[in-house]
């Protein structure tokens, strides 16, 4: 009799343990999944969530509305942060890998997109950086089977990784013509005339190369009208010119995006990132995966 209750005694643990596991695959599979029905609703209404909370920071930032219903919008600020810092912990709890979520781009916006209510406590004015809960919306691209618009998107961070070093080289340039157009406004206009220093003057010549031209500083003198029509021309010669690199360096990349999708049949390239037929022999191209690995790991 006693090693029956033994055994039963034993198996209490197993049957726990089980339920547990159940539980976070349960978990993992609403949570993080979105093929599943209850994935679908969970992630639509954290959708909703997350635009209700940045709705009310936005609303809450109008000082006629923020005196009216401030107890209203400290009321949906907490209730939202305090769903969303279960949310996460229940992410930690049901992930299988738990430290690559918490430090992949989802998991550092998820931890980031609450932190500010709770550092509101001791700093004013800091709730309202809870509009970076907007990058939580990016999860749409997963929900509504949109991954494969994300290569698009890798185009243009290709482009822009590429061409960096063209870019910073303009840059560099141009802060070389500001300093020395910003060095004579002074030499010329002076503080008389708003030029108080070198550093303003610096900030003048790159508001006009920019062509925003703020107006709070203007030259006075005939001289120095005279280099800043100089400055502006300057500016309109050399603002189309990181526009033409990145456009450039985009269409090699869109070039290598098509000479890397190959038909299997008749091994040409150049088909567009969404077709589904070789141009040449009709034969089907392969498909891109919708989902990464990684998302599925987490």
């Amino acid at each position: 009799m006693s090693g029956i209750i033994d055994k039963e005694a034993d198996n209490k643990p197993d049957d726990e343990q089980d339920k547990s596991q159940a539980l976070k695959e349960r978990l993992f599979s609403t949570i993080f999944g979105h093929d599943t029905a209850e994935g679908k609703l969970f992630d639509i209404v954290l959708i909703y969530t997350i635009l209700i909370s940045v709705l009310a920071v936005l609303l809450d930032s109008v000082s006629v509305l923020s005196g009216r219903y401030s107890i209203y919008f400290l009321t949906i600020e907490w209730t939202l942060t305090i769903f969303f810092t279960i949310e996460y912990g229940l992410r930690i709890y049901c992930s299988p890998n738990k430290w690559r979520y918490i430090f992949s781009y989802y998991g550092i916006v998820d931890l980031l997109s609450i932190i500010p209510s709770y550092l509101s406590l001791f700093i004013s004015g800091v709730s309202y950086l809870l509009i970076i809960r907007l990058l939580r919306v990016l999860r749409i691209f997963r929900i509504l089977k949109l991954v494969r618009y994300l290569s698009d998107m890798n185009v243009l961070l290709r482009s822009l990784v590429s061409s960096r070093r063209k870019i910073l080289i303009f840059f560099a340039a141009v802060l070389v013509l500001a300093t020395m157009f910003g060095s004579l406004m002074f030499v010329i206009e002076g503080p008389n005339n708003g030029f108080t220093s070198i550093p303003k003057s610096i900030y003048w010549t790159i508001v006009t190369i920019t062509t925003v031209g703020y107006g709070d500083i203007t030259p006075q003198t005939v001289l120095g009208q005279i280099v800043a029509s100089l400055v502006m021309m300057t500016g309109y010669s050399i603002i189309a010119v990181p526009t033409g690199i990145f456009t450039a360096q985009m269409s090699l990349e869109i070039m290598r995006q098509r000479q890397s999708k190959a038909c299997q049949n008749c091994e040409r390239t150049g088909h567009e990132d969404d077709a589904a037929f070789c141009r040449h022999c009709g034969a089907e191209l392969p498909q891109q995966i919708e989902a990464t690995e990684s998302d599925k790991k987490q």
